[in-house]
């Protein structure tokens, strides 16, 4: 691809995203939650027109994005007073954003669902979630505060690399760390973002900001959860018998409160429902009203079935068809993580 045709492939993408902006906010009005809309399109200011070819971990091409050398747009962190939470995001909602994209291709200079690479991977889900970080692993380095050994490691630290264009002073490669060893990466071309060994990196950065110790909700559940949001999870948890920490947990590792989440799968909405599942059990994903009550009315079906929240967890994230091929938690890292994470948010860990 020539750097015109690149260029101007980015400019569209531009234009069709600042064109959707001003319906994306309406959209956002009636929940506040403005933060994820405008981090996408920073996304792609940020990422420029994508390269062809390049090696594991590069993170941009010597030249810079396009965007840079306009001028990077400023971060996005949290719109305080626009009716996005103030409260830091937890670990586990770092993991499970990270998540979301497991499976996206390895894109030389990617920022975007479309593809990433593994700076674009980091800054893309961080953004996601309010927190403003550098576009290149080397930038991204220097973020945050060093962690020093990776025994003090935590879920949602950024786990660096030398790479194969980068030194241990500078690394040109970049993961996201989730706890028992093991990361979310985006590798190299020709591979997918998925979750891999986390080695001996050379350098661990703590970048998620300190919480500020959000009140609980209603019924002992999670912190964080949008107040527009607490009488309906109250309703679903009541009327199908679930526990209402357990619902409000799979809803803010699923999609972190977003009621407009698609996946890259398609799973949709607040509950992120597969529109099939959506169809069969008759809510429309995207309402979060009904996507809670048809969440509430699976997780009451799998708990009665299996008798065990682990596999009635596992069998929302992977299916009851997967729990009937293993005979229990499939060995899908993906479900093992989700499961974790869940649990850990019921438990009150972070």
């Amino acid at each position: 691809m020539s750097d015109l045709a690149a260029i101007q492939g980015w400019l569209s993408s531009v234009q069709a995203t600042m064109s959707g902006l001003a319906s994306q906010v309406q959209q956002a009005a009636p929940t506040g939650d403005f933060a994820s809309v405008f981090s996408e399109a920073q996304a792609v200011l940020a990422g420029g027109p994508a390269s062809t070819g390049g090696a594991a971990g590069a993170t941009q091409p010597s030249g810079g994005t396009v965007a840079s050398q306009l001028g990077t747009p400023a971060p996005v962190t949290a719109l305080a007073g626009a009716g996005v939470p103030a409260a830091a995001p937890s670990a586990s909602t770092v993991v499970a954003t990270a998540e979301r994209y497991l499976g996206t291709p390895y894109v030389w200079g990617g920022s975007t669902p479309a593809g990433f690479d593994c700076s674009g991977l980091v800054q893309y889900v961080y953004g996601q979630l309010g927190v403003a970080l550098p576009r290149t692993s080397e930038l991204q380095a220097t973020s945050g505060t060093a962690v020093a050994t990776l025994a003090q490691a935590q879920p949602g630290d950024l786990v660096l690399y030398a790479g194969s264009d980068g030194t241990p002073a500078s690394p040109g490669h970049v993961g996201i760390y989730i706890g028992n060893g093991q990361m979310i990466d985006a590798p190299q071309s020709g591979t997918v973002v998925s979750i891999q060994p986390v080695g001996t990196p050379v350098a661990i950065r703590r970048v998620l900001p300190a919480a500020t110790g959000a009140a609980a909700s209603p019924g002992g559940g999670p912190t964080g959860v949008p107040s527009a949001y607490a009488t309906i999870f109250a309703a679903a948890a009541s009327r199908y018998g679930v526990p209402i920490g357990l619902l409000e947990a799979v809803a803010q590792v699923e999609s972190g409160y977003n009621p407009n989440a698609v996946s890259t799968v398609g799973a949709q909405g607040l509950m992120q429902l597969m529109p099939a599942t959506a169809a069969g059990l008759g809510v429309n994903p995207f309402d979060p009203a009904q996507a809670v009550d048809g969440a509430a009315q699976l997780l009451s079906g799998y708990l009665a079935t299996y008798g065990s929240t682990p596999l009635a967890l596992a069998a929302y994230n992977a299916g009851p068809a997967a729990i009937a091929q293993y005979g229990g938690v499939p060995p899908y890292p993906q479900t093992q993580a989700y499961i974790q994470a869940v649990t850990q948010i019921v438990g009150g860990g972070s």
